[in-house]
């Protein structure tokens, strides 16, 4: 899971993509790098930390150029400290090409393999970013290897990288002295959206994960890059656009509107606000069923994604709502904190508990989800030890069970605490006196009911099913065993999951 920008304007453009990243902050903190261009020469600083980190004054002024892509990372199973897999992306051929990318590859070992042997591309690091880069690269070669490069020739080659791709990715890249072009995969799984900024020298355009980007710079928000779709922006600064998959169905990631992205944003026609208040309002019906209400004194959300589902919840109850959790701005999301070690720190620095709004209380706790049950189990411990006197917890999404094998770094079952585990085993690992899950059809349809346009989701960390059709139970088994490896240091080669 990463956050992905690009910008065309008659302007420097290094300021823009700085600001959009801070505002993509949240999808990734583990790197940031932003490429620009002027003229034919591309323009590039990246380096491990959070944006405002990475870029000093200096790494600014050295990225003049009126076009360019910035990226934010967040680490993944496999992902090294080498600053080669932080991106952008660069090839020198054909053309000259600055990539970034937000999702993972299924094949992308397969397709590592077939680039060496037959394209005899070279990979230089272990991020699966680089072979879609070489893929696209190595299409958009084929097709220019006796004409010229224009908008035809690019979308023939993105509809080349969707017959060998599999798996999910939103990618954008910038082709030196042509122009930049950005696209997704059929289902979608990924956000990609376009806004415009009319000025007097003509209209800006920005590409980006989120609507938030685009509008917290002054864009306005024209659409979403459609499943298979692919957008070419020339040099002139016109866009075009073509449908360029065989097979498209629009199935984003549920759990975008469940945790990653932030509550301000729109994607693919869904305010995620207004989302997470309809998983709330549902999740309340779930909790009227399991709980008798007299017992709960106060709801309080764990900050921040849940606090639009808490809210909701408590008003459909009629019941007390309070603040009882203060975050620490200062310290990142625990979820893509890389390691359970520096997850299991984090939650005390990240949350502290109010005792006045415990003490003596009995207090419903409503999280996005739960999943390592590491952070449930610690913010339950912190709310007995302000002096609550029961403790219930409620989850707006169902119970992660499965791995998630397209961007998002929960792969081994064993990690997670709704494995092999019913309703009251998982309370009672956590420590609560009592829990409730989101349904995972309720949940479908909180972000349905906004848009009927979405005819499905990616929902495998709920229920295992695979919308690429191409993971089975060998698929998982194998990434387990190297994850396994990885974290025992005994794999020499790893793989970043973007």
């Amino acid at each position: 899971m990463c956050g992905i920008v690009g910008v065309v304007s008659d302007q420097p453009v290094n300021q823009v993509i700085y600001d959009s990243l801070l505002l993509l902050q949240h999808r990734g903190q583990d790197a940031a790098g932003i490429a620009t261009a002027q003229g034919a020469h591309f323009n590039m600083h990246k380096a491990h930390g959070l944006v405002r980190d990475v870029f000093r004054t200096r790494n600014m002024r050295a990225l003049p150029g009126n076009s360019g892509l910035g990226h934010v990372r967040y680490p993944g199973f496999g992902s090294t400290k080498s600053v080669d897999e932080a991106q952008p992306l660069y090839v020198n051929a054909p053309f000259g090409i600055t990539f970034v990318h937000n999702g993972n590859l299924t094949n992308w070992q397969a397709l590592r393999e077939e680039l060496f042997r037959v394209d005899r591309r070279h990979i230089n690091t272990n991020a699966d970013s680089e072979v879609l880069l070489n893929v696209f690269a190595n299409e958009l070669h084929r097709e220019t290897a006796s004409s010229q490069l224009d908008a035809d020739k690019v979308f023939d080659a993105v509809a080349s990288v969707h017959r060998r791709a599999r798996g999910a990715y939103a990618v954008i890249a910038h082709i030196s002295s042509h122009g930049m072009v950005a696209f997704r995969d059929p289902y979608g799984i990924r956000p990609l959206c376009i806004g415009r900024l009319d000025t007097d020298t003509g209209t800006d355009w920005m590409i980006a994960s989120e609507s938030v980007a685009l509008t917290g710079c002054g864009y306005s928000l024209v659409r979403d890059v459609a499943p298979g779709e692919a957008v070419f922006i020339d040099q002139d600064k016109q866009l075009h656009s073509r449908q360029c998959a065989d097979k498209t169905m629009l199935a984003p990631c549920a759990f975008e509107y469940v945790y990653f992205a932030r509550p301000d944003s729109v994607m693919d026609g869904v305010p995620v606000y207004d989302a997470r208040l309809n998983m709330g309002e549902h999740l309340a019906d779930k909790v009227a069923k399991s709980f008798r209400l007299g017992d709960i004194d106060v709801v309080m959300p764990v900050p921040d994604s849940s606090r639009p589902s808490a809210m909701q919840l408590a008003a459909r109850l009629d019941l007390s709502y309070r603040e009882g959790l203060i975050k620490n701005r200062y310290v990142g999301r625990t979820f893509i904190m890389p390691g359970q070690a520096v997850r299991k720190k984090t939650v005390r620095q990240k949350l502290s508990a109010m005792e006045l709004e415990f003490r003596n209380k009995n207090v419903l706790l409503v999280d996005d989800s739960i999943v390592r049950g590491t952070t449930s189990r610690q913010i339950v411990d912190m709310a007995r030890q302000a002096g609550a006197r029961k403790v219930y917890f409620a989850s707006a999404a169902p119970p992660v069970r499965f791995p998630n094998v397209y961007g998002i770094d929960m792969p081994m079952q064993s990690e997670l605490v709704a494995t092999g585990r019913d309703v009251d085993d998982i309370a009672k690992e956590i420590g609560a006196d009592g829990l409730v899950f989101q349904d995972a059809q309720v949940l479908r349809s909180s972000i349905q009911s906004l848009n009927p346009d979405i005819k499905d989701f990616d929902t495998s960390c709920f229920d295992g099913q695979y919308l690429t059709g191409d993971i089975d139970e060998s698929y998982l088994r194998r990434i387990t065993i190297e994850r396994a490896s990885v974290s025992t240091g005994e794999m020499a080669t790893g793989r970043l999951q973007d």
